[in-house]
């Protein structure tokens, strides 16, 4: 079974359009008008091996935000498209990762109750003109469309672009093992039987 989803969303404020295959390589092809998170969103489909097409045209000249945030609800319903059922993943994921000063831990519970902790030192999480504040609205957002139970936590670091990167790294590794399929699972990973 191929695990893909295409989606796209329109709004006033964004247009964005996403292929997504979770059983890829890390081949992607991205552009969102907004470099660093090119950059960022490269760094997920790479190091989670996901195969990644994406567009984003958005309102950039008001604000970041929108597209930010817009571009973490496509991804969330193309991960919640793709992995369907849930039948036969891991469900669970942890990574951590470090990149030169900083260190980031994530991890994943693909549930289908979607909640997110976003613990990153008080020094970044109070500016606003650095890009780690609009994240937290990224993973929110791909948390709440995916289902996923997210717990991001960044202790330390003294470089935001190196703790962002930090933070994609682990999600991606997270993430890879989350939806990961174990022959021992024949059904959805849960006593309750339903995910």
């Amino acid at each position: 079974m191929k695990r893909f989803a295409e989606v796209e969303r329109t709004t006033k404020e964004t247009k964005i359009m996403a292929e997504f295959n979770i059983d890829g390589s890390g081949v992607n092809d991205i552009s969102t008008g907004i470099p660093f998170f090119d950059h960022m969103l490269t760094l997920f489909a790479v190091h989670g091996f996901f195969d990644l097409q994406l567009r984003a045209n958005g309102d950039i000249d008001v604000d970041y935000h929108h597209t930010v945030e817009d571009v973490g609800l496509v991804l969330g319903e193309a991960l919640a498209t793709a992995l369907g059922d849930r039948k036969g993943i891991k469900r669970y994921g942890h990574a951590v990762t470090p990149m030169d000063d900083s260190l980031s831990t994530v991890t994943i519970d693909l549930s289908n109750r979607p909640y997110l902790v976003y613990m990153i030192p008080e020094l970044f999480a109070r500016q606003t003109e650095v890009y780690s504040c609009l994240f937290k609205e990224f993973f929110r957002a791909f948390s709440n469309k995916s289902g996923m139970n997210l717990h991001i936590n960044a202790p330390y670091g003294e470089n935001d672009h190196h703790l962002i990167e930090s933070i994609f790294k682990s999600f991606a590794r997270s993430l890879d093992q989350a939806t990961s399929v174990d022959e021992r699972v024949k059904h959805v990973h849960s006593s309750k039987g339903l995910l």
